[in-house]
């Protein structure tokens, strides 16, 4: 009987634990790779939005709010601005041509800088300069909101803080527009500056 039950299991295929064990290590290292792959194309499909963009930014708006508070022109703080809003567009610009996705996030933002350069002008030539500001600090933040798909989070925040601003403007008195106007391209923007500085300095620590 011994015998027969040995010959019996002779032909039966005996189960390797080690054969399981090396089964299961590649499969959790094959998923591993695929969730680094993925990570990986995610970010490089993701535009990194460096806090020097926020800081000059914003320094070129808190340096037209202060032009702009001086008596002699203050009548003409729209000009000012304008000249300030090309400036930090190129500055911004340049920094962010660093970057390689820059793509997706520019059109997802030049339509609202479209749109508020085109509402300016109507506004202007109908002589109605109190919604000019609400219109640029609305758009802009807007702009910012869809270009945070392309971008992340904090410029979806960024964008919203620039719509709140936006639309407060809408009800506050003309001598409170450009201290409006400097909380939100100056403020806001040397803030997201800082915080995003500080945020990287902190990951790379």
């Amino acid at each position: 009987m011994a015998i027969g039950r040995s010959v019996a299991g002779v032909g039966r295929p005996r189960k390797n634990p080690m054969h399981s064990a090396e089964t299961v290590q590649l499969d959790s290292h094959a998923a591993a790779t695929l969730r680094y792959i993925r990570a990986s194309m995610e970010s490089a499909a993701s535009l990194a939005v460096p806090g020097s963009t926020g800081i000059a930014s914003g320094s070129v708006g808190l340096l037209a709010t202060l032009v702009s508070f001086i008596p002699a022109v203050r009548p003409y703080w729209l000009i000012v601005w304008l000249f300030a809003a090309v400036v930090a567009a190129g500055v911004g610009g340049a920094l962010l041509l660093r970057q390689t996705p820059i793509r997706r996030f520019a059109i997802a933002l030049v339509p609202s800088l479209f749109a508020g350069a085109a509402l300016t002008a109507v506004l202007w030539f109908s002589g109605n300069l109190h919604a000019i500001p609400g219109t640029w600090l609305l758009l802009y933040g807007c702009g910012l909101v869809a270009a945070s798909t392309a971008s992340g989070r904090s410029i979806g925040i960024l964008g919203g803080g620039f719509v709140a601003l936006g639309l407060l403007a809408f009800v506050l008195p003309d001598s409170l527009h450009i201290p409006v106007l400097g909380a939100g391209f100056g403020g806001l923007h040397i803030l997201f500056g800082y915080l995003t500085r500080r945020a990287g300095h902190g990951s790379e620590g």
